[in-house]
């Protein structure tokens, strides 16, 4: 088989009529959209949500809440992790963003923050963009360092 001879299922494609193409066709006339009305012209297209004029639902239902435009999302990386990793044999001693992105624990555009579930055995010096002060505390105690970017 190859991509030059592929075809659809014997049956699954249903010919269908050609609208507009004549009377002869059983499609011709109003070409099944009716008798006058806007939806009969051509270049007809109602926005998307349009209720006919009445309030659209996305007008009707309350707001509420603040979308700060400004936020910066982090991406948690805890503590408990780190240290599987280590008994994985997955990392040495030290932890940057690229150790974290081979990992599949963060994506390239990602805010790395480092947060202090579990409890961290081994001496890492760790630099990304954040730390918890737990966390922190936690590295410096198992003798290592945390850097800020």
């Amino acid at each position: 088989m190859q991509l030059n001879n592929l075809k659809p299922a014997k049956g699954s494609v249903k010919a269908g009529k050609r609208i507009g193409r004549g009377e002869g066709s059983g499609k011709g006339g109003t070409a099944t959209r009716g008798h006058k009305g806007q939806k009969s012209r051509s270049g007809y297209s109602r926005k998307i949500g349009f209720e006919g004029g009445q309030m659209p639902l996305q007008r009707r239902v309350p707001k509420f809440g603040f979308k700060n435009i400004n936020r910066k999302d982090y991406q948690g990386v805890n503590l408990d992790t780190l240290q599987q990793l280590v008994d994985d044999g997955k990392i040495k001693d030290t932890v940057s963003l690229a150790i974290l992105m081979e990992n599949g624990l963060v994506g390239k555009n990602d805010l790395v923050k480092i947060l202090g579930r579990g409890e961290l055995k081994a001496k890492l010096n760790i630099s990304v963009h954040k730390f918890t002060a737990t966390a922190k505390a936690a590295i410096e105690k198992a003798g290592g360092e945390a850097v800020t970017i």
